[in-house]
């Protein structure tokens, strides 16, 4: 399976065979729209996770007021049979039924429930969708590639710093990986994050720069690997040996990168950021800082070197299954994940000139409750003020 990138520098992507056209949202906003203060929802189906936020606006950014996290493993045998096994769609609907329980207890009208790879590649995705509907009420919506890159961005936007000139963006997923490759060179230093956020209304050249408009972070390119924690596992589950199985991941991911405009190029140390979103970064980060017991405030926002992602990487793999298996700074619910996307992190810190990776406890939930308030304009100073 070849990755979805568009055919030049910021064009939208093509669709793959297995996208399902994006479904509406369950509850349409009334046509006065959200009142300042309501509550928003965001959801996340994933390949391995389900995952909610409920938040209010409070002047540039929001506040959480609910959350909700479980590993679903819906994608578990997708790589094999093409469909999701009814197993995990029995565990996936039974998380759902616990967001829907949220979703009606705080009186929820503004919400987006969206759904990844999993179901943009399933067969049977569309019949699954159908259940959730009859069963919960809710109805997903299954975005492409491109938006999922693109909300992920976004929810990163607080992290760029000020001299940065040329950004990359990893989101590690359960079955695939988004890469963004971001020009902001020609964006005034103190606006720079204010730029990714105006992303929000897409990719690319149908963004063009208005008279008089701020200049905006330009997206050289893009690429969804259809390779995640999960995906990538199941590639080599064949392959006993921990060690070999590591090399064999790192280069499979790496292989998927060669029509990647800047991995074809040498790119200068000087000006360029690269920040990481994932439960793989942030499990590595904690192993980093030894926490027993996760804490997002030490967590998100931490810069870490390629050496210390590499010392945790090494001791990964010191520890073998059984004993990643029982370290809490991992957790049982990664244990078995951990070393794929270990394998896409080292594969990315060797290819690119940086000794640093920002850390971001953030993502595609927190981009999509971005995308909605700042579409409404409920939030001060928002990227389109």
């Amino acid at each position: 399976m070849t990755p979805e990138r568009p055919k030049g520098g910021g064009a939208i992507s093509r669709r793959r065979r297995y996208y399902k056209a994006p479904r509406p949202l369950a509850e349409p906003l009334s046509p006065q729209g959200p009142k300042q203060g309501e509550l928003y929802a965001a959801l996340d189906l994933g390949t391995n996770s389900c995952r909610m936020l409920v938040a209010r606006p409070r002047g540039s950014q929001f506040d959480v007021v609910d959350s909700f996290s479980r590993t679903v493993q819906l994608g578990h045998g997708l790589e094999v049979s093409g469909l999701l096994g009814r197993a995990s769609m029995q565990r996936t609907l039974q998380a759902l039924q616990i967001c829907q329980t949220k979703i009606k207890s705080h009186g929820i009208k503004n919400m987006r429930l969206v759904a990844t790879e999993a179901c943009r590649r399933a067969n049977n995705s569309t019949e699954f969708i159908r259940q959730v509907k009859r069963q919960t009420g809710l109805v997903l919506e299954v975005i492409p590639a491109e938006e999922e890159a693109r909300l992920a961005v976004i929810s990163c936007a607080p992290l760029v710093v000020h001299d940065t000139t040329r950004l990359l963006v990893v989101d590690i997923g359960g079955g695939s990986t988004e890469l963004v490759w971001i020009d902001l060179s020609d964006v005034a230093p103190k606006e720079r994050a204010r730029s990714i956020m105006r992303l929000h209304a897409g990719f690319g050249d149908k963004l063009p720069n208005i008279a008089g408009q701020e200049p905006r972070a330009k997206v050289v390119d893009w690429i969804s690997v259809p390779l995640g924690v999960a995906t990538l596992k199941d590639q080599f589950s064949d392959v006993t040996d921990d060690g070999a199985r590591f090399a064999l991941m790192s280069w499979l991911f790496e292989e998927h990168l060669a029509d990647f405009i800047p991995y074809q190029s040498a790119t200068a140390v000087e000006g360029f950021q690269i920040i990481g979103t994932s439960g793989t970064v942030t499990t590595v980060a904690a192993s980093f800082l030894g926490l027993r017991r996760y804490d997002r405030t030490k967590v998100d926002g931490l810069s870490m070197t390629s050496a210390q992602i590499e010392a945790v990487i090494r001791e990964y793999l010191a520890l073998g299954p059984e004993g990643r298996r029982n370290d809490p700074r991992i957790g049982r619910d990664r244990n078995t994940l951990i070393m794929s996307g270990a394998a896409i992190l080292q594969a990315l810190m060797r290819i690119w000139p940086t000794n640093k990776l920002s850390v971001a406890d953030r993502g595609l939930r927190e981009g999509l409750l971005y995308a909605q308030m700042s579409a409404d304009g409920v939030l001060e100073d928002g990227p389109d003020s």
